[in-house]
């Protein structure tokens, strides 16, 4: 089952960024934005204005682009917390599940955290390069999990990292296309899986 993560204006987070410490006025006006992005983004789709952002969060288009440059910045920004809670849900759940479901279970999650805002799906695969802390550590858990299941025979050897991006980019889209169908990610996850898998031999 799929856990969402809240939005970011409903939580706090307890990372500690490694970003550099912003005076209070600049500290507030980004903050500002980020809770503004996340009511558009969610409202609006990932396509709004940004000009939308700075008057929703009152500031200048400026100001929004000195803490924010792009939209995908501002889009991994807002994306922080929820890619975060991913990374250390799939870590925690080492333990429990193969190599293989786990790569299944990051690729249903990463579909669905990425289908929070519409049309985020066209971008997502430039907007977790960004360099946030959510961004980096879904990065880094993706890959290990890739290379684990690769080393336990569950995903063929050629599959790369980018390759799973694709898959969540492909699902996301789709899911973008019809909201109706949020309960077919799992499907669309194990369709892919089933081509990226090791088969037995004849």
């Amino acid at each position: 089952m799929i856990r969402r993560v809240p939005p970011l204006n409903k939580r706090k987070s307890k990372i500690v960024s490694d970003e550099p410490v912003l005076r209070a006025d600049a500290q507030k006006n980004r903050e500002l934005i980020l809770v503004a992005a996340e009511a558009l983004f969610l409202e609006k789709g990932a396509n709004v204005p940004l000009e939308d952002v700075a008057k929703r969060a009152g500031v200048g288009i400026g100001t929004l682009y000195r803490r924010f440059p792009t939209r995908e910045a501002l889009l991994a920004a807002t994306s922080n917390e929820r890619f975060l809670s991913l990374a250390q849900t799939s870590l925690a759940r080492d333990a429990d599940i193969t190599p293989g479901a786990a790569v299944r279970a990051y690729l249903e999650e990463l579909a669905s955290n990425t289908s929070v805002y519409q049309s985020l799906a066209a971008s997502i695969g430039t907007v977790i390069q960004c360099g946030t802390p959510g961004c980096n550590a879904i990065t880094a858990e993706g890959q290990r999990l890739l290379q684990r299941a690769q080393e336990a025979g569950a995903i063929r050897s050629d599959v790369t990292y980018e390759d799973l991006i694709c898959v969540v980019t492909a699902i996301s889209i789709a899911i973008d296309a019809d909201r109706s169908s949020t309960s077919r990610i799992g499907h669309l996850v194990d369709l892919f899986l089933n081509g990226m898998s090791v088969k037995d031999p004849d």
